[in-house]
């Protein structure tokens, strides 16, 4: 009697959200011949694939770890054949499958026709940038707009991982995101290794604006976030979508890394501390009310006593909304590593963290508590224990803090089923706040 069940896969993802959208492709890809089993079920499947981070170390050693339990999960009988994607095996392709043989396949940070093909399904054109997408609840998706990076940021080893940038053409992407728009979709986060270098290799200029001008027209997309943008020669005419287009979130990302003219140097940054002063300025007088996130790294090699000190005045003078820091780490391969000596102990890059982190925490705290009182509109994300997860235009998904407004009956009248306004934008008075978090009650139209 012939056996009609489905093969099944589950894809675990480490890593940004760039390799979350790389799953999504690949899954698009294999749905309709796959059962796709959710990343966190334990039940056992036919293919494990596991989708690698090797931009830093704590990243690569995550990997590495995810790597060894999806080969003990294999070795139980809890997964049939265990395929390993993404940075990390691009990275190390030469010597990981020698360390860990329980690895059936190994593919790198592209070949996902490759991925395809070993599942037994033949890539599609009718597939060609689709999507399967993962998250519980639809509200936000990411949208990556290109692949690669151009830059020689010294301690990055991204462009010799990812290869030189390549954007994806607006037709693609206007589709793309019209899919996912037809998901119930309504935020879209567009992403890459570097946003506002978007369509210099197939427009022969900076085309980021043009492109948010063609996803605005998508009937359903209400908010489009700017994520990973680079500070040198930053597009103005971003600056006018932000400021006039009410569907561009009033909101940036943009990894400086740090602002000593010493360091920024040393990382091959392209800016020094003036200019990064000033685009701060610009950024803030052209686009009234936008929340800045940024990221910066500690410990580089360059940085002594007084370039630490330079990068913590800063902060206090730049009071950015939201900030993250990474302690360096000397990457194998980048100019860093070839040049430079990591000379400053784990312990002294530590503290330097968190002092730098203490810094924000007051920081992000005063942001939040003068937004007591104001009505924002939210987007509702998830609801999970009588609480509703939300997310005005001044948070991302992920990575900032979140909205929390508390369900009853008697506040939202004729919702029998709260979970069901997931994916709706409702208005709501901010009550409480904390450095991370705020609470809010919800008010009428």
């Amino acid at each position: 009697m012939p056996n009609n069940r489905r093969k099944s896969i589950q894809v675990v993802t480490l890593g940004c959200s760039k390799n979350t959208v790389d799953t999504q492709h690949i899954l698009s890809q294999v749905e309709k011949d796959y059962e796709v089993v959710p990343e966190g079920d334990n039940r056992a499947v036919d293919y494990l694939l596991i989708n690698t981070c090797g931009f830093i170390g704590d990243a690569k050693e995550e990997s590495v770890q995810a790597i060894l339990d999806g080969a003990l999960r294999k070795k139980a009988g809890n997964a049939k054949k265990l395929f390993v994607l993404g940075c990390l095996s691009q990275r190390y392709m030469g010597q990981l499958p020698v360390l860990i043989p329980e690895v059936d396949k190994w593919f790198g940070a592209r070949d996902f026709a490759t991925v395809v093909k070993a599942l037994g399904v033949e890539p599609g054109s009718s597939h060609e940038r689709m999507r399967y997408l993962t998250e519980k609840h639809r509200s936000y998706a990411y949208l990556k707009i290109s692949e690669g990076c151009d830059r020689r940021c010294s301690y990055c080893a991204i462009p010799f991982i990812r290869g030189a940038h390549k954007s994806v053409p607006i037709e693609m992407l206007v589709k793309e995101a019209t899919e996912l728009a037809g998901e119930g979709v309504k935020e879209l986060l567009l992403i890459a290794q570097d946003t506002t270098y978007y369509g210099l290799d197939l427009y022969g200029k900076r085309s980021l604006a043009k492109l948010i001008q063609e996803l605005s027209k998508i009937k359903g997309i209400e908010w489009i976030r700017i994520h990973y943008s680079y500070p040198a020669d930053f597009p103005g005419d971003v600056l006018k979508e932000m400021a006039d287009n009410p569907k561009v979130c009033k909101y940036l990302d943009i990894p400086l890394q740090h602002i000593s003219d010493k360091v920024l140097n040393k990382m091959h940054r392209g800016v020094d501390g003036k200019w990064t002063r000033n685009l701060i300025a610009k950024l803030r007088s052209q686009v009234p009310g936008v929340v800045l996130r940024t990221t910066m790294i500690v410990g580089h090699p360059g940085e002594g006593k007084r370039e630490f000190q330079e990068l913590l005045d800063f902060v206090a003078e730049a009071k950015f909304e939201r900030l993250g820091a990474f302690k360096y780490s000397e990457e194998e391969g980048t100019f860093d590593a070839a040049n430079f000596r990591d000379r400053i102990t784990k312990k002294e890059k530590q503290r330097r963290l968190s002092e730098l982190m203490e810094l924000q925490s007051g920081i992000s705290l005063a942001f939040n508590q003068s937004r007591v009182g104001k009505v924002e509109k939210v987007l509702v994300d998830d609801y999970a224990d009588g609480v509703f997860i939300c997310r005005s235009q001044y948070e991302s998904p992920e990575v900032d803090g979140e909205i929390i407004v508390t369900y009853s009956p008697d506040k939202f009248p004729g919702i029998k089923d709260p979970e069901k306004l997931c994916g709706i934008f409702m208005n709501v008075k901010i009550t409480g706040a904390d450095e991370y978090d705020l609470t809010a009650e919800p008010i009428g139209d």
